[in-house]
């Protein structure tokens, strides 16, 4: 009964890990996708204005 005790852990894991896989491949595009493509993009424009303004302050 040792093996099944060391196989369960590795076995629970890879089902998790399938499961985490096929929930991201089922997500990519569809409806959702321009909604999450504006979140990254003002994200990442939230980020550059404020390097830029922490670079402008840095020279002034």
């Amino acid at each position: 009964m040792d093996y099944v005790s060391a196989l369960v852990p590795p076995v629970v894991m890879a089902a998790f890990f399938i499961g985490l896989i096929r929930v991201i491949v089922k997500t990519q595009g569809g409806a959702n996708k321009a909604k999450e493509d504006a979140a990254v993009d003002a994200a990442l424009a939230r980020a550059e204005s404020a390097r830029q303004a922490g670079a402008a302050q840095s020279e002034a």
